[in-house]
């Protein structure tokens, strides 16, 4: 049998009593569970407390008014999702545009119409509870990443270094904050693919045979199909399956060249490089940063990495490095 959904939860804020008895009633029909608040500052404490799918505010309320307490929800991490129906007065037009200011997702007029209140709670509570869905199945993916790291007592922590590497660079770059908040999913989930290669392939002691390789690449294939149902990933499924990829063709899964690499992917692809170089991995001991630096080099001579990256990197490692000469840097 499907499990049934938990009830949504409504927040009911209005100094009025007969107001939050009328809606409470109306909604607790509907199979809602209905909290109550007689002013702002109990409307904030509840939302904080509670994190209900939908809260209903009245503009004018004791302490801080509906539309305060509806920007200071938004602005919280922890609540700046959760849908909030400001209730406005019909000629109250100036406390429409301060409620769009302020993140409101929709409004309802004195007197409240309760076939319409029903239809746009229900509309909004729905949209939440599939937002929190999708972040459900997000963070079972990032938990799923790093079960996969634990399977390999070599790459612990890989993730999270990842994570903070691509970061930094970056934000080095100048890059905006929805590639930085993409490259930080992507450090973490970037080799969730691996779910799909056997221990024998992935913890061998020495180097991969042809066909133990072939099985190892296709970590970047599996770990983007694993990531495609979800919209929230649609920028990080580049890095993962791309991540491998090198500007002279040489990478793998689409053997691309230059400009056709994602920038971030690239990002990744350096940071991941130098973290495996050095830590311990099971077929060879880890590199001193000198030495993983001259495979970066190396690698800048090769027509493999953009040098100004791999410039920008090093620069915000805590470590001395070798100049890479800008003559030496490849077309990207």
């Amino acid at each position: 049998m499907a499990l049934q959904p938990s009830p949504a939860t409504v927040l009911v804020a209005d100094d009025a009593e007969n107001v939050r008895s009328l809606f409470s009633q109306l909604l607790a029909s509907d199979g809602y569970t209905v909290l109550t608040a007689a002013d702002g500052d109990s409307a904030l404490e509840a939302a904080q407390r509670h994190r209900p799918h939908v809260l209903l505010l009245d503009v004018r309320m004791p302490g801080a008014d509906g539309i305060e307490v509806c920007r200071r929800v938004k602005s919280a991490p922890e609540t700046r999702l959760t849908p909030v129906i400001l209730i406005t007065g019909l000629a109250d037009s100036s406390d429409r545009m301060e409620g769009i200011e302020a993140g409101c997702d929709d409004f309802l007029t004195k007197p409240v119409n309760p076939h319409e209140l029903r239809a746009r709670v229900r509309v909004l509570s729905r949209m939440k509870q599939l937002i929190d869905e999708l972040d459900s199945a997000e963070a079972a993916f990032l938990t799923l990443a790093l079960t996969i790291e634990a399977r390999d007592p070599s790459t612990n922590g890989h993730c999270e270094r990842l994570a903070h590497y691509a970061v930094s660079l970056g934000t080095t770059l100048g890059l905006s904050g929805d590639d930085l908040g993409a490259l930080h999913r992507g450090g973490y989930l970037h080799d969730v693919g691996k779910v799909g290669v056997p221990d024998s392939v992935l913890l061998k002691k020495g180097p991969l045979t042809p066909a133990e390789f072939d099985v190892m690449r296709r970590h970047t294939e599996i770990g983007d199909a694993l990531c495609a149902p979800l919209q929230s990933l649609r920028r990080v499924r580049p890095i993962v399956r791309h991540h491998h990829e090198r500007l002279d063709g040489s990478g793998y899964p689409g053997r691309l060249r230059g400009d056709e690499i994602p920038l971030l992917a690239h990002v990744v692809a350096i940071v991941d490089v130098y973290d495996a170089l050095t830590t311990e991995r099971p077929y060879r001991v880890a590199l001193p940063h000198a030495a993983a630096v001259r495979e970066l080099e190396a690698g800048v001579r090769a027509g493999q990495y953009n040098a100004r990256f791999v410039e920008a990197f090093l620069d915000i490692t805590p470590h001395p490095y070798l100049s890479i000469s800008a003559a030496q840097q490849p077309p990207v």
